[in-house]
């Protein structure tokens, strides 16, 4: 009888040392001082559109000129894509006086605007310390006649240290910068 617990004590500490740790880096998003009037009531914005390696739960990192790694020992603590739609999401409604949902769209009725965000370099620099967040919005009307219009974005930020932790850091600036251009197009 004694014998059993003695197994089954040494199997769960087996177990237990078989398991391995995952270590997930939160992405904050800084908040704006932003305040905008809107010119709707409603904005959706679509679910925003990353390259592979951003969408990857691993978090990527240039290591040389054109080369992009991760070692797969640290993870983004959300899913990419959702995570950034739901960043801008929330910074574009406490900048704007309108509603902003992501989608899918979260009220029985049509927004009155969409925003469709497509980036295509997302990622930080271990060689120029800098992070880099670029790519296209579009802007359409969907509940309301308001004139579709395509806008490209760039930002070049300062990382805090040349790692996956200075990219995650300078990521939410990046974002904060995004959600405030599309605001401002937004408001008046």
């Amino acid at each position: 009888m004694t014998m059993k617990p003695a197994l089954i004590a040494l199997g769960v500490a087996a177990l237990a040392a078989c398991s391995s740790t995952t270590t997930r880096l939160s992405a904050p998003v800084p908040p704006s001082t932003l305040n905008l009037t809107a010119r709707m009531s409603t904005v959706v914005l679509r679910d925003v559109t990353l390259p592979a390696y951003a969408a990857s739960e691993e978090i990527a990192l240039e290591t040389a000129p054109g080369v992009i790694t991760s070692d797969g020992d640290l993870l983004s603590a959300d899913d990419p894509g959702r995570g950034v739609t739901l960043a801008l999401a929330r910074q574009m409604d406490d900048i704007l006086s309108a509603v902003v949902g992501p989608e899918p769209w979260p009220f029985p009725s049509i927004p009155d605007v969409v925003v469709d965000v497509r980036v295509t370099d997302m990622l930080g620099s271990a060689v120029t310390g800098t992070y880099r967040l670029s790519g296209q919005y579009f802007i359409g009307g969907d509940g309301i006649d308001y004139p579709n219009s395509a806008q490209a974005f760039d930002y070049v930020i300062p990382m805090s240290a040349p790692d996956q932790s200075g990219a995650v850091a300078a990521q939410g600036v990046a974002l904060t910068r995004l959600a405030e251009d599309i605001a401002r197009r937004l408001g008046r």
